[in-house]
C-alpha cells in the first residue's frame, strides 16, 4: 500500500474510532454538548454548502461524489470523517474528482445537522 494511501486510511480509522484523538495534529470538531442533531436543519444547510457538489438529490455532480453511495456508510466514513472533512478538506482518495476544500463558513453542530441528513438519506435507500 503506497505511504499516502496508508496515511489516509490512519486517518479515517482515527476519524471513526476517534473522540478526541488527534490525526495528523487534527483534532476533531465536536459539536455544542447536547445538541439533537436535526435532518431537517441539516438539508437546508446541506442545500446551502454542500449540494453544489455532492449534489442536490446527495447522488453527486460533476465536481463531487454521491453521498448516496455505499462509501459513505457509517462504518466506512463514520460521522466523525464528516467533521474532519468540512473542517480540514480531504485529499481524493475514492474518486477522481480532486480534493475536497475545507467548508470555513459551516460550523461542527451544522455539520452534525448535515450528517443526521444524509444518514436519514442513506437509511431510505438502504445504506446502514
Amino acid at each position: 500500500m503506497q505511504k499516502k494511501h496508508r496515511q489516509w486510511l490512519l486517518v479515517g480509522v482515527l476519524a471513526f474510532f476517534g473522540t478526541g484523538v488527534q490525526a495528523q495534529n487534527w483534532q476533531v470538531p465536536k459539536p455544542s454538548p447536547g445538541l439533537m442533531p436535526n435532518p431537517a436543519s441539516g438539508k437546508a444547510l446541506f442545500d446551502r454548502n454542500c449540494a453544489s457538489c455532492h449534489g442536490a438529490d446527495l447522488k453527486g455532480s460533476d465536481k463531487g461524489p454521491p453521498l448516496l453511495h455505499r462509501i459513505y456508510e457509517p462504518s466506512h466514513h463514520g460521522d466523525p470523517a464528516f467533521q474532519l472533512a468540512a473542517k480540514n478538506g480531504v485529499r481524493a482518495h475514492h474518486w477522481k474528482f480532486g480534493d475536497m476544500a475545507p467548508v470555513p463558513q459551516v460550523t461542527p453542530d451544522d455539520v452534525a445537522h448535515i450528517t443526521a441528513y444524509v444518514r436519514a438519506e442513506q437509511r431510505k435507500v438502504g445504506i446502514y
